[in-house]
Parts: structure tokens; C-alpha cells; sequence
């Protein structure tokens, strides 16, 4: 199984009194979730599933890329790892899955999956990471497939 975390792209900051589901994408941000979403249009497999937080910021980061989008509050800021791996369906689902979303949440499920220490990951606005399931010698592994930043492409 392949799990791609996508974190939502430059958002502006909350104003006095405003909802911060409600944040929108700056114009630098909307830069970042095109460049991402054409670079992802070519490298996505087939029927891949994107699951996505609905903070108007996620929304705005994937509707470049054209393709179905499954709106799920246990992917909005202050969801917990556990929700965020209940709905991939990880390790088992038979599909390829984009989960675009939050801090701190992401980079807990990143540094879980890769087993690195402290529980936590810095994932940049606007950037993703790919990894994937397998199964060597019976026992499952993650493994790192790419990284990238939209400042990269």
C-alpha cells in the first residue's frame, strides 16, 4: 500500500475572530498546491483514494489535481494518529491513498511509520511524503518512497 501525506500549502493567518477552518490559501499557496498537484497528476497510480481534512486550506490544496476528494472531519486539526490511520486503512488497504492535512498529526504519523525517534516529523506547508507498505522476509516495513516541496519543482 502506498500512503501519501500531503500537508495543505501557505495558508494566511487567522484574523481576530475567525474560524481557522476558514484560513484560505495565500496567493504563494496557491502556487504551491498547482505546482504540487501537476507534479502529482503524473506520478499518482491509477484509482489511487484522496482523503482529504475539510479546513477550506485542504480543500483549496487539492482541487488542482482534478480527482475525487473525500472530505473527513478525523482529519481536522487536533485529529489523532490513530483516526488518521483508521481512515488510510493502513497497512491494509488495496488502494493508494493521499491524505491531505495537518501538522502536528502528519509528521506524528510519518515519524511513527518510519520508527523514528521523538513521535515527531516536520513536514513543510505545501510538501509531501510518500511511503509505502511491503512485506520482506514476513514482516511488514515502511519505506520512504519520495519527498518532495513544491519550492522543488
Amino acid at each position: 500500500m502506498d500512503l501519501i501525506f500531503w500537508r495543505h500549502a501557505e495558508a494566511f493567518e487567522a484574523l481576530e475572530g475567525q474560524d481557522d477552518l476558514s484560513r484560505t490559501l495565500t496567493p504563494k499557496g496557491e502556487k504551491q498546491a498547482l505546482r504540487m498537484s501537476q507534479w502529482l497528476d503524473r506520478q499518482l497510480p491509477e484509482g489511487v483514494r484522496v482523503i482529504s481534512s475539510p479546513a477550506v486550506r485542504c480543500e483549496q490544496t487539492v482541487k488542482h489535481l482534478g480527482r475525487k476528494v473525500k472530505y473527513k472531519s478525523e482529519l481536522l486539526p487536533g485529529g489523532s494518529l490513530d483516526d488518521l490511520l483508521v481512515t488510510a486503512g493502513w497497512p491494509d488497504s488495496k488502494m493508494s491513498v493521499l491524505i491531505a492535512g495537518h501538522q502536528p498529526v502528519l509528521g506524528q504519523a510519518i515519524a511513527y511509520l518510519l520508527g523514528l525517534p521523538g513521535g515527531d516529523c516536520s513536514v513543510r506547508k505545501g510538501s509531501l511524503w510518500w511511503l509505502r507498505s511491503r512485506v520482506r522476509d514476513g514482516a511488514t516495513q515502511t519505506v520512504l518512497v519520495s519527498v518532495q516541496t513544491p519550492e522543488l519543482l
